[in-house]
Formats: structure tokens, sequence, C-alpha cells
């Protein structure tokens, strides 16, 4: 008995939303263009650098490298500091 009254709960629950959803047609809605928070769209255009500069390549590899390397070297510098 329990069994079909949790089984009843579950196909209410699926069916409630489903129908609001379908009354207020969030797929149908229009695109607020003059929201402060609708940013521009395209390729490269939702990444906070420009990789078309002439130094990106650059300053991406040091990035990466210190990036990479910092948790090493703060490493050994721990281990080396506590033996003198």
């Amino acid at each position: 008995m329990r069994q079909l009254m949790l089984s009843q709960a579950a196909v209410r629950a699926t069916s409630t939303t489903s129908r609001v959803a379908l009354r207020r047609g969030f797929h149908s809605t229009r695109a607020q263009m003059a929201s402060p928070y609708h940013y521009p769209e395209g390729p490269r255009s939702n990444i906070p650098f420009n990789p078309l500069t002439k130094w990106f390549a650059f300053r991406y590899w040091t990035f990466m490298a210190v990036g990479f390397g910092a948790p090493f070297g703060i490493a050994v510098w721990q281990t080396k500091k506590n033996q003198g």
C-alpha cells in the first residue's frame, strides 16, 4: 500500500511541474536585450582576455608556468627553510 502511495505522489509531482512549465511558456519568452546582464555573443566574446594580441602566447605560457611551478617552488622553500 505504501509503495502505491509513493508512486502516485511521484506521478503527481512530475505532472505538476510539466503543467507549470507549459502554462508559463518559458520556451517562448523573448530575450531581454536591454538587460544589463546581456553581453555580446560570438567567438572569443565570453573569455576575459584577448587571444588575438601579439603577446598572448608568451603571457599564456608564463601564466601556466607560474601556476604550475609555484606549488613546487613553495614546497622546496618550506622544506629548506626549516633546515637552517
